[in-house]
């Protein structure tokens, strides 16, 4: 009798491998933003205040990254978008780190958050083109190796950065043309082929579209309260005395929490409700946030840490695929870049909200603005779910979804495109 081995990767195309491995290669080597706040208070001499706005310029780009990385990918393919990005990151990054004034800090910092996330919504595509069924394995296996990479930058970085912040940006650019060489040569195109009838456009489809509107309003305020752990948190450290390796090693808990933990709860969560899963993961990053802004030792900012990071896992599971089966097909590029733009205004916006809350109401304010966020976010998640399943459905099962409740009983939550 023949024994049939299982294969060691079942069902997920060498695509994802191939993007996987441009993720793990760019965040290990992509410190830079996670330190960022660091760098400008204590190397640059900048006020935390000024450091906030400064990454909140990151954001700005961002936004704009994430919508240009759409476009550019169901126009110009999602192999070449992402080439684009890698490389103008690499020479974005050594811009910022050797930029000297402020006014050339802030082109610099717009010009890393343009360049950063360009990858991000053509990548997101490249999986959505999948089948539905490979689609939360495959941003799974994304999200694993991104936050393997991520262990690797904050130990690594945390370390190099007690001597000086200069290397974190050579490593950073470094790592972005290692990521650039993957995708030339292992990453396919996946664009659907060009069909006869008119190209749909994105904004008449988009401001019909209520249940993508409110999805993505939603992901704003939560990405703006869980950006505090890269905006308020080291500031918090900074003011308990702990330096940046002790910063850098209680964020590697995030990321070693996430790789052990991730493909387990893939399997546990790949077959739940997308929208409860998201609610309670929503509630439990405002616990762990606001938890982290008012403890004081090692030990309970590491028991916030894993609170947050539980959190995040949920949502890393589900937000890809969730806003995929959202995304009408000829316009899976643009709708990815929109969703993940939610990210880059977050980015924005939480160094902004955070820093200001911080420094003009303190840590006890922040944190219980943060467990209230979290408690809304939960609601406002919840009360989207009816809509948020019948779309979903009838996107798999190819049918005009004009029948499913909208956010506003009555209306429809998809005009048909």
């Amino acid at each position: 009798m023949t024994i049939h081995r299982a294969p060691v990767r079942p069902d997920l195309p060498n695509l994802v491998w191939a993007l996987a491995a441009t993720h793990f290669v760019s965040r290990a080597g992509g410190a830079v933003q996670s330190f960022l706040v660091l760098y400008l208070t204590q190397e640059q001499g900048l006020s935390p205040t000024t450091a906030g706005a400064v990454v909140a310029a990151v954001g700005v780009g961002g936004i704009g990254s994430q919508v240009l990385g759409g476009w550019l990918g169901d126009r110009i393919g999602r192999r070449h978008t992402m080439l684009a990005g890698f490389l103008g990151t690499t020479v974005a990054i050594v811009a910022l780190g050797s930029a000297d004034t402020l006014p050339a800090i802030w082109a610099a910092a717009v010009a890393v958050g343009l360049m950063t996330d360009l990858f991000r919504p053509a990548g997101s595509a490249a999986v959505a083109d999948l089948p539905p069924r490979q689609r939360i394995r495959a941003f799974g296996v994304l999200f694993w190796a991104t936050n393997l990479g991520f262990s690797v930058a904050t130990v690594t970085a945390g370390a190099l950065a007690q001597h000086g912040y200069g290397m974190l940006f050579w490593i950073n650019a470094v790592a972005a043309v290692a990521a650039a060489l993957i995708v030339w040569r292992r990453v396919p195109e996946t664009r659907p082929p060009a069909r006869r009838q008119p190209r749909q456009a994105l904004l008449p489809t988009l401001v019909r579209d209520r249940l993508m509107i409110a999805m993505v309003l939603l992901h704003v305020a939560y990405f703006t309260l869980f950006l505090q752990t890269f905006a308020t948190l080291p500031l918090v450290m900074t003011a308990d005395g702990h330096g940046p390796a002790t910063y850098g090693a209680v964020l590697a808990l995030n990321g070693i929490v996430i790789v052990a933990g991730q493909p387990l709860a893939v399997r546990l969560l790949g077959g739940r409700d997308p929208s409860t899963v998201l609610a309670v993961s929503m509630l439990m990053v405002g616990a762990g946030v606001g938890a982290g802004a008012v403890v004081h030792g090692v030990a309970g900012q590491a028991a916030s840490v894993l609170v947050w990071t539980l959190g995040q896992i949920g949502i890393a599971v589900m937000f890809g695929a969730t806003f995929a089966g959202i995304a009408p097909a000829g316009l899976r590029g643009r709708y990815m870049g929109v969703a993940s733009a939610a990210w880059s205004a977050g980015a924005m916006l939480g160094p902004l909200a955070g820093t200001i809350l911080l420094n003009h109401a303190g840590r006890p304010a922040l944190a219980v603005a943060c467990a209230i966020t979290g408690i809304a976010l939960f609601a406002g998640q919840q009360a989207l779910g009816p809509a948020l399943r019948c779309r979903t459905a009838a996107q798999e099962h190819r049918r005009p979804p004009v029948h499913c409740a909208s956010v506003r009983a009555g209306r429809p939550a998809y005009a048909n495109s």
